[in-house]
């Protein structure tokens, strides 16, 4: 019983020396540094807390947050929204008669983008719709402080198209398949 009670003293004892030594260290305050550098764990003394927005961490090169998406590099191929685990992308593509550009790195745009969403209330920052793409029109910035009241306000959209010219692009390919249907049985 004696020895029982001896050990709850002595954890007794060791827990209020981790909360008394770090009741004193807080009033030192830690500078802000740089995850990137060698000694980042090295100094962990001090206050650890951030007085955000004036000061901001410093966030790795690799860091995953908020999705962008460079509308004019996108061939609409899809792939992004299929790798996405919580589908929070939506995709939907307008086929054209012919070849209506190319992207920063040559590859030829035959789909106008109608609709291009990411849902960033869904998004789990995984990063596949970043790995799957093929023209790397798809990217995770380092913005970070995206509060909105609205979870509404979070659904990013990219495609430019207005709604008037999505209806023409999709009568201009109705008709050229009616045509190509035409020239067939001729």
């Amino acid at each position: 019983m004696f020895k029982i009670a001896l050990q709850a003293f002595i954890t007794a004892a060791k827990g209020l020396a981790i909360t008394l030594a770090h009741l004193f260290g807080a009033r030192r305050s830690r500078e802000v540094l740089d995850v990137r550098k060698a000694d980042y764990f090295d100094k962990q003394a001090g206050v650890t807390t951030v007085q955000f927005p004036r000061e901001k961490m410093p966030i790795p090169e690799v860091a995953r947050y908020q999705l962008d998406v460079e509308i004019d590099d996108c061939i609409v191929c899809d792939l992004c929204a299929k790798a996405c685990p919580v589908d929070c992308i939506t995709i939907e593509s307008v086929k054209a008669t012919d070849v209506i550009g190319k992207t920063s790195d040559g590859s030829v745009k035959r789909l106008y983008a109608a609709q291009f969403d990411i849902d960033m209330a869904k998004c789990m920052y995984c990063g596949l719709c970043t790995v799957v793409c093929p023209t790397e029109c798809i990217t995770m910035t380092d913005q970070y402080d995206r509060s909105m009241t609205n979870l509404a306000e979070l659904t990013y959209s990219f495609a430019e198209m207005t709604p008037a010219e999505v209806e023409e692009k999709k009568r201009e390919w109705t008709k050229f398949q009616a045509e190509e249907e035409a020239a067939k049985r001729k």
